[in-house]
């Protein structure tokens, strides 16, 4: 009797790449060149793309069981947290404002690295470059998911939440997120990793993530924990295949180590023009704040940065240009920005206010060489305002930066009192910009930059509504009162406080 001979059992890298690599196929009646007429237009050389290593080795059938059980158990906590009145469980109001600005520029945002994830991976040549990207795809498109479905019980009883696809597309201030990922998504495929994979996911992505669960977490807001819980392991391994997505470029070519290096240049400064928001929404939206902007740049940016390109120092990448400008700002950017939304408030899609005596402590103590000197006599000087019923509110247009397309409202890297101004004549037109390195990213791509829609420059041309403040407001889908204005005497603080009192009393 003849014994069957068994065959010896796959290891993991032969596993995956019978269930992956091996799934490719040369094409025979089409060029590689006519399928992938992408792939060398960027001028990045790539001489054997089955370099290219995925530490996870994760397959797709895999894929999709862990996914569902992280689904199942978040879907679960969330309906938990819908059914014991989650909303009445966190601090104050007031903190809705930075989930308001992150359901409504960071959630779309993630839908749209799902569409450039899901372009590059058929752009691209590589399967192993094709699966890493089509489960990323499908990750953001998740995050995307999972991040509507934990903010709209909010919806049911808070202001601003409403109307967040619509101003994504037409609000002032969204426009900064949206334009960051049209950038991207109007790259190459490499750039577009480049841009996301790495330096928004492995550089910035920390800075995003971190403070920000954390924060919901210090507040009691159990529902914005529970996604950034389930998205975190995803997270984790973005940031590893970013960082290997630089490595596998750098060590294909050196000729490709110009390019990736001008992109880094550029995407640095984009994501951080990016995550001034976030600064804002740490030091002044959170009621019980978890750090301020500058101990998270220094710990994510400054001590994790600092070793990374120390890391790819060997292979010819130094820090981004704009990186001492970066760390000379921390100390400025999160006051400066929140300045100018107080005095915008009547156009946003919530509240603003100004810090009580205990936040200005804080501040104080976070910020010792600048909050004092520079930012608390403006503060001191609106507080006057407001005391006497005559608030301020700044009704004029800001100037947009032709770029990043934030107002021009931020100062001078080494003078915090002189505001940064940079412009530029191009075909005729005069373009205006908020910082140098703003204005070098346009200089290198003029015909890209000349195309942006900034929501200013419509408004004065009637093309947002039909012209004034009021037909604006209908076009951004904005009720005057209640989305907009000081968060003191609103309905959002009316109603917390009443549904509060209710919750603890005998009284109906």
């Amino acid at each position: 009797m003849d014994t069957k001979a068994r065959q010896p059992k796959l290891g993991l890298r032969e596993k995956y790449r019978l269930l992956t690599r091996d799934l490719g196929w040369d094409p025979t009646y089409q060029t590689r060149e006519t399928l992938y007429p992408y792939a060398e237009y960027e001028g990045i050389k790539i001489h054997d793309w089955d370099k290219w290593e995925d530490p996870f080795r994760l397959t797709m059938d895999a894929y999709w069981k862990y996914q569902s059980e992280k689904d199942r158990k978040f879907y679960a906590i969330l309906d938990a947290h819908a059914q014991n009145n989650g909303h009445l469980n966190i601090t104050d109001a007031r903190y809705l404002s930075a989930i308001k600005l992150f359901l409504q520029a960071i959630s779309p945002g993630e839908y749209t690295s799902h569409q450039g994830f899901s372009r590059a991976g058929r752009e691209l040549p590589g399967v192993g470059t094709q699966v890493a990207c089509q489960m990323q795809a499908l990750d953001e498109l998740r995050h995307a998911q999972t991040q509507i479905h934990a903010l709209s019980n909010y919806n049911r009883f808070y202001n601003g939440f409403h109307a967040f696809v619509q101003q994504r597309d037409r609000m002032w201030y969204n426009s900064v997120p949206r334009s960051f990922f049209d950038d991207a998504m109007t790259g190459g495929p490499f750039e577009f990793v480049v841009a996301i994979a790495f330096a928004f996911e492995y550089v910035l992505t920390n800075l995003l993530f971190v403070p920000f669960m954390s924060g919901a977490a210090y507040n009691g807001d159990m529902s914005t924990v529970t996604f950034g819980f389930s998205a975190q392991s995803d997270e984790a391994r973005h940031m590893t295949l970013g960082l290997e997505s630089i490595k596998f470029l750098l060590e294909q070519d050196p000729a490709n180590v110009p390019i990736v290096q001008g992109w880094l240049d550029k995407w640095f400064w984009r994501g951080l023009r990016l995550l001034s928001l976030v600064g804002t929404m740490m030091d002044y939206m959170l009621p019980k704040r978890v750090m301020s902007w500058a101990e998270a740049w220094n710990i994510y940016g400054e001590e994790n940065g600092s070793a990374l390109f120390k890391d790819l120092a060997r292979y010819g990448i130094r820090k981004p240009k704009g990186w001492e400008d970066a760390s000379k700002g921390r100390d400025h950017i999160s006051h400066q920005f929140m300045l100018g939304l107080y005095q915008w408030s009547f156009g946003t899609a919530f509240h603003g206010w100004i810090p009580t005596d205990e936040e200005f402590a804080w501040l104080s103590e976070k910020y010792p060489d600048t909050f004092d000197r520079y930012y608390r006599p403006r503060w001191n000087e609106l507080r006057k305002l407001a005391a006497a019923g005559t608030p301020f509110k700044n009704y004029g247009l800001p100037m947009l930066c032709q770029t990043c397309q934030l107002p021009c409202l931020f100062t001078e890297p080494d003078d915090p009192t002189t505001l940064c101004h940079r412009e530029v004549e191009y075909k005729g037109e005069r373009y205006h910009f908020c910082s140098s390195h703003c204005q070098e990213i346009f200089d290198h791509e003029p015909e890209k930059y000349v195309q942006a829609w900034l929501p200013m420059n419509q408004l004065t041309q009637g093309t947002s509504g039909g012209g004034g403040l009021e037909n604006w407001m209908k076009y951004v889908n904005l009720v005057d009162g209640q989305d907009n204005g000081d968060f003191e005497g609103s309905q959002d603080q009316r109603n917390f406080a009443q549904w509060k009192h209710n919750s603890v009393s005998n009284q109906a």
